[in-house]
């Protein structure tokens, strides 16, 4: 599977390349933030069949966390685009909206619903975990 995407204004843009490791919907706190009150949605994507195509990625991450996630969004817009952590190590996680097309995005799981908010809508028959399923 090929995949492109990029940021609001234009100025990052990305392809990946490969099957897709995880597809899943974060409700944990820290991706409301990211999200605008709303959970993540991630697609899984090899960091082997990851390249930006066009322009810099800004980098972000807490210092105050052990294992931080790292964020990467367009400087110019602003638009949320990837994230990689140690959770899941060799995976880009490519955040659905900044897809060209998002309706190749299928969730496969819902993770952190600890956290979720009243408000937040679980997808049927897909299976949802209080954290990270071990």
């Amino acid at each position: 599977m090929k995949v492109e995407g990029g940021c609001y204004c234009g100025e990052v843009r990305y392809e990946a390349n490969g099957d897709p490791s995880l597809q899943g919907q974060c409700h944990c706190r820290e991706c409301q933030y990211i999200a605008g009150g709303m959970p993540a949605l991630v697609m899984g994507m090899p960091e082997t069949g990851f390249a930006v195509t066009k322009g810099k990625a800004k980098v972000f991450q807490r210092s105050d966390l052990e294992n931080p996630v790292t964020r990467e969004f367009c400087p110019n817009c602003g638009t949320h685009l990837w994230t990689k952590t140690s959770m899941v190590p060799g995976t880009v996680l490519i955040k659905v909206g900044s897809l060209d097309d998002p309706s190749v995005f299928s969730p496969q799981m819902v993770i952190f619903t600890c956290d979720k908010q009243p408000f937040h809508q679980l997808p049927d028959g897909v299976p949802s975990f209080d954290r990270v399923p071990g």
